[in-house]
């Protein structure tokens, strides 16, 4: 019995309790974690080994394969979440994973796949583009976390990223190589450029529409439709993905206007709300002021001695 007790206590020393929400680091609660916890972990963890896998495929010069572990992380990102959601499986811990998994699959890889393809000619300036696209993911993906926990965030805002998120960043600064596959030639000057300016993009305060607040429900019209479009987008992708890769990339680019005007407009509805809303109350505290018991004569003025509007 004392050999087992001592077995059980070193086995609860090197493998502690999982417990993705624990508010008290010192207390041990042993109790057991639903499936549903585990799962969106599982998918995140998957896209980490894509992303991981990923930059070996580049080292070995096998890009084709390097940029499918990139897309097979982005599509395994985009439903980690959503299965968290709709499994009820969210969690501290799952937050936290997804950001570093992000940050290695969306931050690194890329900055990575880049350099080993073309900016290496530049050698330390390239360098330096790969490690700007890296940091810049990192500090868009720390602003994301605090941004989550803003109470003074209007709910409209919510339908919009700022700034291009991880993801579709590491898709879209990947266009040169989409655009090499296709025949184009490989500057690695243009490369550095397109690089950088993508990093900013992330770190920008853009307003990036992000079809968060889109409904979850198909009508039963569309749901035909819907599979159809599913399956053809997959068939192209996969037989040819650098046409629907570059297409995807320069489409989303183009949309970035759209994103910002469709912001400024909701930003400036809201603000006139809030100017209008006001009125009623200043007009009623105009309205207990004492009336004045002696009104000043109104003095003419010559229109040459009248002062001009403030504009």
């Amino acid at each position: 019995m004392a050999l087992h007790a001592v077995a059980d206590y070193i086995v609860v020393m090197l493998f502690p309790p999982f417990e993705p929400d624990s508010q008290e680091p010192g207390r041990r609660r042993f109790r057991p974690i639903p499936v549903r916890t585990l799962v969106p972990n599982v998918i995140t963890l998957l896209a980490l080994c894509a992303g991981l896998t990923a930059i070996r495929l580049a080292v070995e010069d096998k890009l084709e394969f390097a940029l499918a572990g990139i897309v097979f992380a982005a599509v395994l990102d985009g439903v980690d979440g959503r299965v968290a959601r709709m499994i009820k499986g969210t969690s501290r811990f799952g937050a936290e994973l997804d950001s570093l998994a992000d940050f290695v699959n969306f931050g690194v890889a890329p900055g990575l796949i880049l350099y080993f393809w073309s900016l290496h000619e530049l050698k330390s300036v390239g360098w330096i583009a790969a490690l700007v696209f890296a940091i810049c993911a990192a500090l868009r993906l720390a602003r994301f976390n605090v941004a989550i926990d803003d109470p003074n965030r209007p709910a409209w805002a919510g339908n919009f990223f700022v700034g291009v998120p991880a993801p579709a960043g590491a898709i879209v600064v990947l266009l040169p190589i989409y655009l090499h596959f296709l025949g184009l030639p490989q500057i690695a000057f243009v490369t550095f450029l397109y690089t950088v300016v993508i990093a900013i993009l992330m770190v920008s305060r853009l307003p990036v529409f992000s079809g968060k607040k889109l409904t979850t429900r198909v009508p039963r019209e569309m749901v035909l439709p819907v599979l159809v479009m599913v399956v053809l987008f997959v068939a192209l992708l996969l037989s040819y993905p650098w046409v629907v890769l570059t297409a995807g990339t320069v489409t989303y680019l183009g949309f970035l206007p759209f994103g910002w005007m469709a912001y400024r407009r909701l930003e400036l509805a809201a603000l006139q709300k809030g100017a209008s809303a006001e009125m009623p109350s200043v007009s009623r505290s105009d309205d207990m002021r004492p009336a004045s018991t002696s009104v000043p004569p109104r003095t003419e003025l010559h229109d040459e001695h009248r002062p001009s509007r403030l504009n």
